[in-house]
């Protein structure tokens, strides 16, 4: 159902994703606090924010306890890409862990909702396919992966321990990739290297053969989807994967963007990365039923958007600037 205006923190909300579900829970009237300690997100994604005065940005690390009133917690604080979540691998253990504990510590003190942000990460390198929420995964938990994929499965044992010890009303979601404008340019994910390499006019890179598949979701669908499982009264704790479920091979969104970006770009081949996962494809029948959401923005249009959104950015950053992943 739909809510009256509350009170709702974002954590990660200068983040790519973060930053979009701060725009759509402002324009609904919500008083938005955005808290991000602009580790991967920046001001930028939230500058034409600032002067709405249901809006307030703190710039603060989950790790450290934080003393608020709030009605709801979206907790998504935590970088998302391996460049950035294995630069310094125990604090991205310690966002999940302890971000959790300081956010499930304030929802339970205000009596607030809360929904986690996890990843499609917890089912590692899938045996089972596509993926569904009883699946209980394939992890290396001591792979360069790691950090990120076991934070997020112990961040979501905390969830549901709060839930079941404390009676946290709790929301648990599994994003698989999201793509849109905001991402961050050197971030290292596949839809933005793509881009940038394309636009640059340099080779574009795939991982191995690149007959890895991914699916792909627009970040408007995501938030969506979000927005409507916090919205919903006495639903379930989930969790229930959000994303896509039309299945591309890597060397096939290689050849997309350059057809969408009218690049010259070639395609080359360069190692994978450890542990890189070979399928990834979300069962959304659990969101469909519960959410009664699907995604809606088409692969090509999607990318249309996120290329000339790439287009504005680069002509305003040197390209000497613009570092991309290197393996």
């Amino acid at each position: 159902m739909k809510h009256l205006q509350e009170r709702i923190l974002v954590t990660g909300g200068a983040g790519f994703i973060g930053s979009h579900l701060c725009e759509r829970l402002v324009a609904d009237g919500h008083d938005v606090i955005c808290l991000d300690n602009l580790f991967t997100g920046t001001k930028a994604n939230i500058s034409h924010l600032l002067a709405e005065t249901n809006f307030e940005f703190i710039r603060h690390d989950v790790t450290e306890p934080l003393r608020l009133h709030v009605d709801r917690i979206f907790n998504l604080a935590c970088p998302a890409s391996p460049r950035h979540y294995q630069h310094d691998p125990v604090q991205t253990v310690k966002t999940s862990v302890h971000g959790a504990i300081n956010m499930l510590d304030l929802a339970r003190r205000c009596n607030a909702r809360i929904l986690q942000a996890s990843t499609s990460e917890v089912y590692g390198d899938p045996s089972q396919h596509p993926q569904r929420e009883d699946y209980w995964g394939n992890v290396n938990p001591i792979g360069p992966r790691a950090c990120y994929d076991e934070g997020k499965r112990c961040a979501e044992t905390l969830f549901f321990d709060y839930h079941r010890q404390h009676g946290v009303d709790i929301r648990v979601v599994r994003i698989f990739n999201t793509y849109g404008p905001r991402m961050h340019p050197s971030d290292g994910r596949v839809v933005s290297n793509f881009i940038v390499q394309a636009l640059l006019g340099r080779d574009i890179t795939i991982t191995g053969e690149g007959t890895q598949t991914r699916s792909f979701c627009a970040v408007n669908d995501m938030v969506a989807a979000m927005v409507a499982y916090m919205d919903l009264d006495d639903a379930p704790a989930g969790p229930i994967n959000l994303g896509n479920p039309n299945e591309i091979t890597i060397r096939e969104l290689a050849d997309l963007v350059i057809e969408i970006s009218g690049s010259a770009s070639k395609v080359i081949q360069i190692p994978l990365p450890k542990d890189d996962p070979t399928r990834r494809k979300p069962d959304i029948a659990r969101a469909m039923e519960t959410l009664g959401w699907q995604p809606k923005v088409p692969l090509t249009d999607g990318l249309a958007t996120t290329i000339t959104y790439f287009q504005e950015l680069l002509r305003e950053i040197p390209a000497s600037r613009i570092s991309l992943f290197q393996p």
